[in-house]
């Protein structure tokens, strides 16, 4: 397994429990989608898999260190769901700056090689502060895709990406995993998670509701959008 997580709670404090006991795995060579209704603790649980959040109870291993340890952290790369980025850095200089992290150099001819396929041709020599929003993001998945890490979490980050780009990611993403490695994308786009996503995630009100592979998912309810609606229409039931 390259993610084990088990029996995580996260509380922000004594009267606002945001995780209840979440457990799941995800393998080697997969990709999980991970969806649930907004405020239901998704983004949360993915900072505190990275340990960028301090878990209160429970487990969680990335391959076979605990995610505290610096060999979990140098295994995983988070795409955040904003764009803040550091606009004083040109796009080079940032990606150069995220493989210094990783003690990897940076390999221009992939970099440009990257830019073009993303259609950011020439642009990584701009501030990110000249870059739209959807330049952003690609930026982000430039980073991803260039550093290659065994787990790769993913919040979100194709809002504001267009389609061209979402396609791009759908093949890349998939290339990721036939290589061994794994990915865990939140997103509301369930189209796209049916098209790359091996397994599927629901999260709702802070617990693990459901884990299943995608192809069950739709032989059971048609598409994962139905899924959700179900669900919608199982909380909205008094």
């Amino acid at each position: 397994m390259i993610l084990r997580v088990e029996n995580v709670n996260y509380s922000y404090n004594s009267r606002t429990q945001v995780l209840h006991d979440v457990s799941f795995t995800i393998a080697e060579n997969q990709v999980m989608g991970l969806i649930g209704p907004n405020g239901s603790g998704k983004s949360t649980l993915l900072r505190v898999i990275l340990d960028l959040l301090q878990r209160q109870t429970g487990r969680i291993h990335i391959g076979s260190a605990s995610s505290h340890s610096r060999s979990a952290k140098m295994s995983s790369i988070y795409l955040s769901s904003n764009d803040y980025l550091p606009e004083f850095l040109t796009g080079e200089e940032y990606l150069r700056f995220m493989h210094g992290l990783y003690g990897e150099p940076l390999d221009l001819a992939g970099l440009e090689s990257q830019f073009i396929r993303y259609s950011m041709r020439g642009r990584h020599r701009d501030l990110i502060e000249d870059y739209s929003h959807g330049m952003r993001k690609k930026l982000q998945l430039v980073a991803a895709f260039m550093l290659r890490r065994k787990f790769t979490v993913i919040d979100e980050t194709l809002n504001g990406v267009d389609i061209d780009a979402i396609k791009l990611f759908e093949s890349d993403i998939t290339e990721l995993a036939k290589e061994g490695r794994s990915v865990l994308l939140c997103s509301h786009d369930f189209t796209m998670l049916e098209h790359v996503a091996d397994e599927l995630a629901v999260l709702i009100q802070g617990t693990m509701i459901v884990q299943a592979p995608v192809r069950q998912i739709i032989q059971d309810h048609g598409t994962i959008a139905e899924l959700a609606d179900e669900f919608i229409q199982a909380m909205e039931t008094p």
